[in-house]
C-alpha cells in the first residue's frame, strides 16, 4: 500500500467518486473533482492511499485561520473503503497528514466529528491523542447521504497539537487511555448508531439529544473531555 499527494485531475476525480461510495451517494460525491482540483492547484493538502494501483482511502484538507497568524489545517474529509486490506488506514491517512503540516510549519489541524458515533471517538481522541473543543449542534443542518439521513447533524471540533506530548505517543503506537476520577462525569453513546438510525429513527433521535443534553452542557459548562473509553464513554472532568 502507498500513500502520496494527489494533484492530477484524473486521480482527483477518482477520489471524489470513493467518497460517494463511502458515503453512499452515488453520481453525487461529498466534494467535486472540479473543487478539489482548486484546492490543490492552491497548495492545500489532498492524498490517496492505493493497494495494487486501486484507490481504496483517500483524505482532503485545506488551510485556515481563525486569529491572524494561527495557521491550521481544516480537515474536511476521509473515506476509507472496507476490507481487509484497508485495517489501520484511517490511522496511515492521519499520520501522513500530520507530517505533511509539521513539514509546511502548520501546527494544529481541526475537524469534525459525530459524536454519537463511537468509533471516530475513540479513533480521534484516543488512538490519535486529539482534543474535543467544542460541541456544535446541527452544525451542517440536514444532511441526505445514506449515513446521516434522517438525524441532526451535531458535530464535535477536534482540535489536534501535532506536536503535543498525546500526538507524539500514539503516532508512535502509545494511545492515551482515560483514567476517570471521582468527579469526572461519564457520557455512553450507543454500540452502532448508524445501524440504529437505519432501523430505528426515533431511537437514533432520543440518543441524540441525551447526548446533546449530557455531553454538550458539560462541555457549555467548562467540563473537558479526558478521553474515551472502551467501554463507548466519553470521560469529563472539571477544569
Amino acid at each position: 500500500m502507498t500513500i502520496e499527494e494527489l494533484t492530477e485531475l484524473a486521480d482527483l476525480d477518482e477520489v471524489a467518486e470513493l467518497f460517494a461510495v463511502v458515503w453512499e451517494r452515488p453520481g453525487d460525491p461529498p466534494i467535486n473533482g472540479d473543487v478539489l482540483r482548486a484546492l490543490s492547484h492552491s497548495g492545500n493538502y489532498i492524498a490517496g492511499a492505493r493497494s495494487g494501483g486501486r484507490l481504496i482511502g483517500g483524505i482532503v484538507g485545506w488551510l485556515g485561520m481563525h486569529e491572524p497568524g494561527e495557521l491550521h489545517m481544516h480537515s474536511h474529509i476521509l473515506g476509507v473503503l472496507g476490507g481487509d486490506e484497508a485495517k489501520g488506514l484511517g490511522f496511515a491517512l492521519k499520520q501522513h497528514q500530520r507530517t505533511w503540516c509539521l513539514n509546511h510549519g502548520v501546527p494544529t489541524i481541526e475537524w469534525t466529528f459525530d459524536p454519537l458515533v463511537r468509533r471516530n471517538a475513540y479513533f480521534n481522541l484516543t488512538k490519535l491523542g486529539a482534543d474535543a473543543a467544542r460541541y456544535l449542534v446541527d452544525f451542517y443542518g440536514t444532511m441526505q447521504d445514506g449515513i446521516n439521513a434522517g438525524d441532526e447533524s451535531d458535530r464535535i471540533l477536534v482540535r489536534w497539537a501535532l506536536d503535543s506530548e498525546k500526538a507524539r505517543a500514539a503516532a508512535a503506537g502509545r494511545p492515551f487511555e482515560p483514567k476517570p476520577t471521582a468527579a469526572a462525569i461519564l457520557v455512553k453513546v450507543p454500540e452502532d448508531i448508524v445501524a440504529i438510525r437505519r432501523h430505528d429513527a426515533e431511537l437514533g433521535h432520543r440518543w441524540r439529544l441525551r447526548v446533546r443534553e449530557s455531553l454538550g452542557d458539560a462541555m457549555a459548562r467548562g467540563y473537558r473531555v479526558a478521553g474515551f473509553t472502551r467501554d463507548f464513554e466519553y470521560v469529563l472532568e472539571p477544569n
